[in-house]
């Protein structure tokens, strides 16, 4: 089997011929052709398989409301107490809500979650899981908060609460292979979803994480995921897929995944990044506490939107987004006055 990764471009002297990638900010005119028996090769864009063009080049659609011909940031808002980047400063629900407002400023969606899947994690009661994120979401919309809220959850009950509460997107980091519960759900409610790649559970999926290629093998465990999803009536439209950086990977799996990014828009939908303060930048960037790691987050939340990745994942929301529209007004056309 062979796959297609598209060599990402920004620079504004685009050569006849090339092709948008996803219908986006990126262009492309040669494409990496990779297998697991045979060292990649370069081949012209124009020589790509027709049905393999077609998904790489087609538009994304709307994702919860949002045009997704520029880049959009997810803020992450952890209410829990012991989330490996605040330590739960925000499980209180007054504090909860600040921080949410605060980052709606910013982030076009936030990403509201009960239980932390940090390494090592333990997992949370299903009821301890409601109380923690329902009355956060119920209040930012009784605060008239519009954005698109997200659950970030593993179990179909926690979904199912926050939708009733104003939520509108379902994150699984385990793409529905925790409770199969969940996908049923998501496809009845005909919710957007984000599935997420990642090996194991978070208790001891950094104990020794392997693969054959972490790049080929994460691009067919999702494809298989995303099959899943459609075969319950899942629509691709509403799909957005994400290869999990520091789920069940080392720092190096890590870094050949950002590498190799733009190879995930073969799937078809569009792609969300998370890397924001993760362990590894940490290592890297010589920044042992997470809450130092924004420099290290807003350089690979940029290398992913140079592969023209939809939705990055974030923290630190207005550092993210003054990067991103320096980043825009650089690289392409389009200068952004407003978040």
């Amino acid at each position: 089997m062979e796959y297609y990764r598209p060599i990402a471009m920004t620079d504004p002297a685009r050569p006849a011929g090339a092709f948008s990638l996803a219908g986006g900010w990126c262009w492309f005119d040669r494409v990496e052709v990779l297998s697991r028996a045979a060292k990649g090769r370069i081949i012209p864009a124009f020589e790509l398989p027709a049905p393999v063009l077609h998904r790489l080049t087609e538009t994304r659609p709307a994702f919860a409301g949002l045009a997704l011909d520029r880049p959009r940031l997810m803020g992450i808002l952890n209410v829990t107490p012991d989330s490996f980047s605040d330590g739960g400063k925000f499980l209180g629900a007054d504090a909860a809500v600040a921080q949410a407002t605060l980052m709606a400023k910013g982030a076009e969606i936030i990403d509201v979650g009960g239980e932390s899947t940090r390494p090592g994690a333990a997992e949370v009661p299903v009821a301890e899981e409601i109380a923690r994120t329902v009355p956060v979401i119920r209040a930012l919309r009784e605060g008239g908060l519009t954005a698109p809220l997200s659950i970030d959850t593993r179990k179909a009950p926690v979904a199912e609460a926050a939708l009733q509460a104003g939520a509108t997107i379902v994150n699984d980091v385990s793409a529905f292979d925790f409770d199969p519960a969940l996908g049923p759900m998501v496809a009845k409610t005909a919710v957007p979803v984000v599935l997420m790649h990642a090996q194991g559970v978070p208790a001891t999926m950094q104990d020794n994480p392997l693969y054959a290629d972490v790049l080929l093998d994460v691009y067919d465990a999702l494809a298989a995921r995303l099959a899943r999803a459609e075969a319950l009536g899942i629509d691709r439209a509403r799909i957005v897929l994400d290869p999990g950086i520091g789920f069940g990977k080392t720092q190096a799996h890590n870094l050949a995944l950002i590498r190799g990014l733009s190879l995930f828009h073969g799937l078809g939908c569009a792609i969300l990044l998370g890397t924001s303060r993760k362990r590894f930048i940490g290592s890297i960037g010589g920044a042992p506490d997470p809450q130092d790691r924004a420099p290290g987050s807003i350089a690979t939340a940029l290398a992913g939107v140079a592969q023209g990745v939809q939705i990055v994942r974030v923290h630190d929301v207005a550092e993210t987004r003054q990067a991103l529209r320096l980043w825009q007004a650089l690289n392409t056309d389009h200068l952004e006055t407003e978040a």
